[in-house]
């Protein structure tokens, strides 16, 4: 890999310091440079971890296992490194002692850097009694070392100990929609991830093109699993709260519950369709139009026509503006043809078709005729009409509802409010005459940028020659040779972003394959969103029902996608938690049984022996909760305080170099969060404060987050399963 790496780097550095070049050389070098950067940025993510595994063949040959693909470079382009993903390395995840696949042995290893650190043997085929002095009996060592190791604030890849259910999940095909539930622990977003990874190696073609989208649920969690990816050799995923899925926008602020309940409704869009058509307005009663010293009335009934016939072109309103202007002209053109072309003694009309041009010509440069289209089909941003209807939403929804959404139009957007500009959005449309004037208003800023540039290189060359005596060779400078429109088209860079650099800015870009994490919270209306960026209907979603928590949620997979592929989707699910061991998750089912007595939670592969504790606090709950996080916070490893937020500046006055915040800093010995912030979340131990002013499903989240040791601290009311264990 060092050798891999140098000559990379090696030509990088040549490519860019060609210079000057003609443009075709150009390009090929800066497709070269993105290129080799991006084969140098998975190089470095996998240095200090690029090998975990070997597999030994009954044939007598082997296989290292890696993140990454290496082969030597000899005439045969022999394998160095197999990548994990590739289909000769798939017997490292799912042979067994009676389903062999062809091994004799499986070796896990483990690494620090790039110091070996231990080593996992696994004989599959008994006949063969060679021994290494590596045996692992239970053929689990190196899953249980990676379960109980201290968390360090990032999530980790689990490469190296991928189960044989979370393969068949990660190399499902790549078609369709994929729905993985799972329980806290299960390992669903890692899964996720890993999914990712190995669709962007056996598709790389088409989503290199199209990108991958990987949807989470809060700022924390996107940073919690950003190194994933890039430990695996992917460094060309979007990752994105639906918050941050409209370009230009970014969601900063927080709605109350019942807001974001009402925003996230599938009636919402047609709410918005009723605020776009009531945009689209008629006089009360009349709109006058002065033209050549005389006034046009512009009626209800005439607009209301013109009205109409724009309508039944079925655009968007903002495109749909160039016929309802050409309905409006040739209505007024009519009135004024009429009054000045009329034959007073038949009536017949004696103007021909070039007065009748030339009329609506003068019309259209009358500024008062643009003003009462104005008025009638005014130009819209989605952010100018989402903003304006939650000042005054009243009329479209019900006292109650139009209350809990409306704000003034100065503050800045929720989550919630950004699946309403996107479908504003696409209510709107835009008007191509805009699109294209813009265009051109950029372009002749680069054409004047241009030939600035030449004046420049012009009166230099005057200055230079002004004084000399011979001047018979004759100097070509640019202006000679080049026109300001040509030398404006020579500077124009090309595009060689990535395709998920791209489609972060594109709000209508189409993703080859979406990744959606804790998918059972996401609304109708982020439904809407989504949906319209996989028109291939390419998706995994990963949740679980019994963790939904917010009030707009969809909750249910049917409810989520019978709008959009009815029934034509695969469910698996993950039964296993790696993650929670049974003293802790038998506390949390408990809660959740008390609701629902059908409730099967996740089986927990382990026992720590240590039980989760529950206290209550008669006074001073920041000093209880000072002196239980000096008690659980691990020598090595993270600790999470989970309270409600409205306690969090208090808690954080309290404890040693913590920060309350939208997007805490996971990497910190101690963290503070409330229930929502934790989703997808793991730390070595937890302290939950005040459960009894969470909802169940809040509470099953804020338990289920410790991997070692647990406790509970309360002033008021507990949830009735809890009780017992205070």
């Amino acid at each position: 890999m060092d050798a891999l790496r140098g000559d990379t780097e090696t030509s990088v550095a040549d490519a860019l310091a060609q210079g000057d070049t003609p443009m075709q050389a150009r390009l090929e070098r800066d497709i070269l440079v993105a290129e080799r950067s991006g084969l140098l940025a998975a190089l470095n993510a996998v240095d200090g971890s690029l090998c975990f595994g070997r597999i030994d063949l009954a044939s007598g040959q082997s296989h290292h296992i890696g993140r990454i693909g290496l082969r030597t470079e000899d005439a045969e382009r022999t394998p160095v490194l197999i990548d994990w993903r590739a289909d000769v390395a798939r017997p490292f995840y799912l042979a067994t002692g009676h389903t062999p696949m062809g091994l004799r042995r499986r070796r896990h290893i483990g690494t620090d850097g790039r110091r070996v650190t231990s080593l996992h043997d696994e004989i599959l085929d008994l006949s063969d009694h060679e021994r290494t002095g590596h045996e692992d009996p239970s053929g689990d060592a190196a899953l249980l070392s990676s379960l109980t190791s201290a968390r360090t604030g990032r999530m980790s890849d689990i490469v190296g100990t991928i189960q044989a259910d979370q393969d068949r999940i990660i190399r499902a095909p790549h078609r369709g929609v994929l729905v993985v539930e799972g329980g806290p622990g299960t390992g669903k977003t890692a899964v996720a991830l890993h999914r990712a990874a190995y669709l962007l190696y056996e598709h790389r073609e088409l989503l290199a093109r199209r990108a991958v989208l990987i949807v989470g649920p809060n700022p924390a969690f996107l940073g919690y699993i950003g190194e994933v990816l890039p430990s695996l050799g992917e460094t060309g995923v979007l990752l994105a709260t639906v918050g941050e899925l409209f370009p230009g926008v970014r969601a900063s602020e927080a709605d109350t519950p019942w807001a974001a309940a009402v925003k996230g409704r599938a009636e919402m869009a047609e709410v918005l369709a009723a605020v776009v058509a009531d945009r689209q307005a008629l006089p009360d009663p009349v709109i006058a139009v002065e033209h050549d010293r005389e006034v046009l009335m512009l009626d209800d009934g005439l607009v209301k026509v013109a009205r109409e016939r724009t309508r039944a072109a079925g655009l968007p309103h903002n495109a749909a503006r160039e016929h309802f202007e050409g309905h409006v002209l040739n209505t007024l053109t009519d009135m004024v043809a009429e009054r000045i072309g009329t034959d007073p003694y038949d009536g017949s009309n004696l103007l021909d078709a070039s007065d009748i041009t030339q009329i609506r010509d003068e019309l259209a440069d009358n500024p008062e005729v643009w003003s009462a289209i104005d008025q009638l089909w005014p130009r819209l941003t989605p952010e100018r009409l989402v903003a304006d209807f939650l000042a005054e939403p009243d009329g479209y929804l019900s006292e109650e509802d139009a209350d809990a959404v409306r704000r003034p139009v100065t503050l800045a957007w929720t989550t919630a409010d950004v699946p309403l500009l996107d479908e504003a959005a696409e209510l709107l449309g835009d008007d191509e005459r805009t699109v294209r004037a813009r265009a051109e208003r950029e372009r002749e800023t680069q054409v004047a940028y241009a030939q600035g540039v030449l004046d420049v290189s012009y009166a230099s060359r005057t200055y230079e020659f002004e004084d000399k005596d011979d001047d018979d060779s004759e100097v070509l400078s640019a202006h000679d040779i080049i026109d300001a429109e040509r030398f404006a088209e020579r500077q124009e860079e090309a595009d060689h972003r990535s395709a998920a650099e791209r489609a972060a800015g594109d709000r209508t870009w189409a993703f080859g394959h979406i990744i959606v994490d804790e998918a059972q919270e996401l609304s109708p209306m982020a439904w809407r969103l989504l949906m319209r960026r996989s028109p291939t209907r390419a998706m995994t979603l990963v949740g679980d029902p019994a963790q939904t928590a917010e009030a707009g949620g969809v909750g249910s997979w049917s409810g989520i996608l019978a709008p959009y592929v009815e029934d034509r989707w695969e469910h698996t699910r993950l039964g296993v938690n790696y993650r929670t061991p049974s003293e802790i998750m038998d506390l949390a089912a408990a809660v959740v049984r008390a609701e629902n007595p059908d409730f099967e939670p996740p089986s927990s592969v382990r026992s720590t022996g240590v039980r989760p504790w529950v206290r209550q606090v008669d006074d001073d709950l920041p000093g209880a909760v000072h002196r239980a996080v000096a008690e659980l916070t691990p020598a090595e490893g993270r600790l999470a305080v989970i309270a409600p937020r409205e306690l969090h500046r208090a808690l954080a006055a309290r404890l040693d170099e913590v920060e309350a915040g939208a997007e805490p800093d996971l990497t910190r010995t101690v963290v503070l969060l409330d229930p929502r912030q934790a989703k997808g979340l793991e730390f070595d131990s937890v302290l939950v404060v005040e459960p009894g002013k969470y909802g169940t499903s809040d509470v099953y989240v804020a338990l289920t987050r410790a991997t070692q040791r647990l406790g509970v601290l309360h002033t008021g009311k507990l949830p009735k399963a809890l009780a017992p264990h205070a």
